[in-house]
């Protein structure tokens, strides 16, 4: 048994470290690695049983799957797949989780040859792979295959494995160079063909993925109303300049084009990915790192279209971007895709699930108006219905994958090289790589201050590798020779070590301000605040019901003081800063002049952005509008 992690390349500038040789024991991601296994597996395995989804199995199994007693959406075979992932992380990790069971009913559905779903393809349904733009067949067997994959590298072969190789191999021939010419309007079986071929060195594995990748954008899908670029379907990608369609589609492409030009030395497909991230990140990118800002379509708006409040922002799509991220880190060694895949991990895939671990979002704004209900947990709700997290949806791709990623993190933390160890996500925790042995030790990101220590090493000089993230500008680094100041990438620390060596990272986690780019409109005249990699926001519950935070105004001379916030979590840090309420005198026409309006003493607090709305129904707002009596003193 080799390496266990998501993303095992066979080459790149960096090897990923898994989640055998990178422990997470508490702080902030360990904590909810320990609530993913206690509330949010079962939570989601309730869920598949009680909608019927993981039933379709039993019933696709006894050939009794009428369509009638089928339940769930077309691509509901997915989030049982996705949870079997999650599942068998979990146990990769060293904890529980009930798989052998999800397994057998998993694989006892499956027909000969290899084809397994349960929509299509039975007495009553419509046939197989009659609605490719739709049906999600190619993308449901992706999330098996990375379960069966999952599973391989945690050392077990049985029956999803087998089902999983049987489906790719099913796919192979059915979709290879003599079959049919078409690919599936919902792209992630790429990504996935692409780790099974990793994980067995079955060729034909690889060579499906990269004509599936080489069919994308010949127009192969029919024209909708959206357009092809719906399902990116319009450009090749080696041509494509931006992210653009589908955000979580896009994304999902990209993933599977990164590894497929990983693997076959396609350099040109490779900086082709890099150049649309650079364009997306530029220009299509919300602050919590978040992507996609059209409801309409679940997409990509233009450049610098970003609204708040109707930001879309898919909990899948920032699950997406921090696996392109990772991919993008492994191929080239650059701590800008890390820097983005922090961002992303803090402020939109911490956000998505609740305290308890059993709710959701499936949309993630930046602003919500109305503060809504609270909702009824006793059943499932539309996909983007509220300002609370729901315990089910009626399309719930977003639990599971946050779900099998939590799973997973200890291998997005840390990788390895000829030279030594990189680190570049910060939790505590155990890192271990041949000879060497550290202890991670951090309060991050409430306190930013990151302890290694050398537990364990070779009599050979090593170098180790810290992220210095862009936000800080500046950080102090301690080692046994000294302290010194570092900027932003990578500082590095090479030497003969000794076990009991330490160093120590101080990354400079003050409140600051932060401004938007003036081409995106939606902005215009605000400010954010941010603390080390978190977003702020401001939320109703902390204020007086008279003050709306849509009249708030802020001095941005004004300090900002911390506090703590316990009924949030142990370490949480709040921000007060003072906030003047602004309103117009109401004459029934929201418009004129600025003299009219009437500016009344006011304090304002503001609460990490990822924790928002675990206390009831709110209003909140992360852009603030900087009051216009207010001097730029910058």
């Amino acid at each position: 048994m080799g390496t266990i992690g998501p993303v095992l390349p066979t080459t790149g500038a960096l090897r990923p470290l898994g989640l055998d040789q990178v422990r997470l024991t508490g702080g902030f991601w360990g904590e909810r690695q320990q609530r993913n296994a206690k509330a949010t597996i079962p939570h989601a395995h309730h869920w598949l049983e009680q909608t019927g989804w993981l039933g379709n199995f039993h019933l696709a199994a006894t050939d009794d799957l009428a369509p009638h007693r089928r339940r769930g959406r077309e691509f509901s075979d997915s989030e049982v797949y996705k949870l079997a992932e999650a599942m068998a992380w979990e146990i990769a990790r060293g904890g529980n989780a009930p798989l052998d069971e999800l397994s057998t009913v998993v694989a006892a559905a499956q027909e000969p040859g290899g084809y397994l779903n349960t929509m299509f393809g039975r007495p009553g349904q419509a046939p197989r792979y009659s609605d490719l733009t739709w049906g999600h067949e190619l993308y449901c067997y992706g999330h098996l295959i990375q379960a069966g994959v999952a599973r391989l590298r945690g050392g077990v072969r049985d029956a999803l494995t087998n089902a999983a190789v049987r489906a790719a191999d099913h796919v192979c021939v059915e979709f290879g160079p003599s079959g049919r010419q078409a690919l599936c309007g919902h792209p992630e079986i790429e990504m996935a063909l692409v780790e099974l071929y990793r994980a067995t060195g079955t060729a034909r594995y690889l060579d499906q993925a990269r004509l599936f990748v080489d069919r994308r954008g010949q127009a192969t899908l029919p024209d909708i109303e959206l357009g092809r670029a719906y399902f990116q379907d319009d450009i090749p990608i080696r041509e494509r300049g931006v992210f653009a369609g589908h955000a979580v589609r896009a994304l999902y492409l990209a993933c599977g084009a990164v590894d497929v030009a990983v693997e076959t030395g396609d350099d040109k497909l490779l900086a082709a990915v890099v150049r649309q991230w650079e364009a997306t990140v530029a220009a299509r990118t919300y602050l919590t790192g978040g992507m996609g800002s059209r409801h309409e379509g679940e997409a990509f708006g233009d450049d610098y279209e970003l609204p708040n409040d109707r930001a879309y922002i898919e909990t899948c799509a920032a699950v997406a971007s921090v696996m392109l991220s990772w991919r993008l880190l492994l191929a080239t060694g650059e701590a800008r895709f890390a820097d983005l895949a922090e961002r992303t991990l803090f402020n939109v895939v911490a956000a998505s699930t609740s305290l308890d671990g059993r709710a959701f979002f499936y949309a993630n704004p930046l602003q919500q108006r109305s503060a809504g209900e609270a909702l009824d947990r006793s059943r499932p709700w539309p996909r983007a219905s509220s300002s609370e997290r729901a315990p089910w949806r009626d399309v719930s791709c977003c639990p599971t994958n946050v779900a099998r990623t939590i799973a997973s993190l200890g291998g997005y933390v840390a990788t390895a090289d000829g030279g030594g160890i990189q680190l570049h996500q910060y939790a505590g925790g155990t890192v271990t790589s041949g000879d060497t042995a550290l202890t991670v030790a951090t309060a991050y990101p409430w306190n930013g201050t990151v302890r290694i220590r050398v537990d364990r090493t070779a009599d050979a000089p090593w170098s180790l590798s810290l992220r210095v993230p862009a936000w800080a500008g500046e950080a102090m680094l301690v080692t046994p020779e000294g302290a010194k100041r570092v900027g932003p990438g990578y500082a590095v620390v090479s030497r003969a070590w000794c076990a009991g060596d330490q160093v120590r990272l101080k990354l400079p986690v003050a409140p600051r301000w932060t401004d938007a780019d003036p081409r995106i409109d939606a902005v215009r005249g605000c400010v954010a605040v941010e603390r080390g990699p978190l977003v702020y926001c401001a939320e109703s519950v902390d204020h007086d019901p008279a003050v709306a935070l849509d009249a708030v105004n802020v001095d941005r001379s004004a300090p900002l003081s911390e506090r703590p916030l316990p009924a949030l979590g142990r370490d949480v840090v709040a921000l007060d800063l003072p906030a003047p309420t602004t309103s117009a005198a109401g004459n029934g026409w929201p418009y004129g002049s600025s003299s009219t309006a009437e500016a009344e003493p006011g304090n304002l607090t503001l609460v990490p952005y990822h924790l928002w709305a675990n206390r009831g129904p709110a209003t909140m707002r992360v852009w603030l509008p900087v009051a216009p009596s207010t001097p730029d003193r910058r």
